[in-house]
């Protein structure tokens, strides 16, 4: 009864029911893809933390004249606090409201099943459209650098300008695919929970000492050692789904065939590995404006290492005429 009620309704408006049925398939294949692949459907976005940089004295009747601002993003394992002092100098140089933000799955933003980066493209876009804002400055610093990236090649009407820091759009850095190790030192931490935080941060410290001979690498993963309301110790990141889409997604650029033709700037440290000069082949294809410029004597996290040459370089593009 149904089968020939539909072909009746087919035989009377054919081109409706065409339609209909087009779609009927085409979301029965999307189902059968994600079966057949094993790949979930795209997340939601989520609403990002962050903090904004901007000078209390501007006059509300001239904010629709304000230029774009800046969007910072951080790099795996980082948060927007590693910017703040580095936030507060741009905005002082540029004159532009600064926005610093936490990625999902780090600092104070929401935990997702997602890690992708199609996903983190998604969150700047929900913010950037919740705060009405129509075009920023897109920065980022290694697996931000490459949501910064991707938003520009996916979303290039929201971008003024882009600054990709210490990493590029290839997908074969050694010291990149050695972040692995990081993952199991984080995870092998343990931790008496009657202890003071500077206590349980020295403890860690010790522990991450192991298998991590930098200092100021494992200083920088203790920022992410934070007391729960139950008392005990934590990793504020959501550690296994960073780990678990590591390999399969953070460290791999999404293959593209789009092109962003605004103005684009790479800065590099020249003790690092993350552009190398094959790299440029790639990201002039992809970016055929961009710039790149080496920071001397500076390694993966350059803006930390070398912040006066990193500040000198960032702004004056910033402030450079379109």
């Amino acid at each position: 009864m149904i089968f020939v009620s539909w072909r009746n309704a087919c035989m009377k408006y054919p081109t409706e029911c065409r339609l209909k049925t087009l779609a009927l398939l085409r979301r029965r294949q999307s189902f059968l893809n994600r079966q057949l692949y094993n790949t979930p459907a795209r997340s939601a976005p989520v609403k990002l933390a962050y903090a904004a940089y901007e000078s209390t004295s501007e006059n509300p009747s001239t904010i629709t004249e304000a230029p774009a601002p800046i969007i910072i993003i951080h790099g795996l394992f980082g948060s927007k606090n590693n910017w703040n002092s580095l936030s507060k100098v741009i905005h002082q140089r540029t004159s532009r409201k600064v926005i610093a933000v936490d990625a999902r799955n780090h600092g104070d933003s929401p935990h997702s099943s997602d890690s992708t980066y199609a996903a983190m493209v998604d969150d700047i876009v929900l913010l950037v459209k919740d705060l009405g804002i129509k075009k920023a400055v897109m920065v980022g610093h290694s697996m931000g650098g490459r949501v910064m990236m991707y938003l520009a090649l996916t979303h290039p009407e929201l971008v003024e300008k882009l600054v990709s820091i210490d990493v590029s759009p290839t997908n074969h850095s050694p010291s990149l695919l050695s972040m692995v190790s990081l993952f199991d030192a984080m995870k092998n931490v343990k931790l008496d929970e009657n202890v003071s935080l500077f206590k349980a941060r020295k403890m860690t410290d010790q522990q991450l000492s192991d298998s991590i001979n930098s200092a100021a690498i494992r200083q920088f993963l203790l920022t992410n050692l934070v007391e729960a309301k139950d008392g005990k110790y934590k990793w504020r990141l959501n550690l296994p789904v960073l780990e678990k889409h590591f390999n399969s997604d953070i460290s791999r650029f999404p293959a593209t065939d789009k092109t962003f033709n605004g103005p684009t700037l790479f800065i590099g440290g020249d003790k690092s590995d993350y552009i190398t000069v094959e790299d440029h082949v790639r990201i002039k294809r992809l970016f055929p404006e961009a710039k790149i410029q080496y920071i001397p004597g500076a390694g993966h996290w350059v803006h930390s290492e070398k912040p006066k040459e990193f500040l000198d370089i960032i702004t004056s593009f910033i402030n450079e005429a379109q």
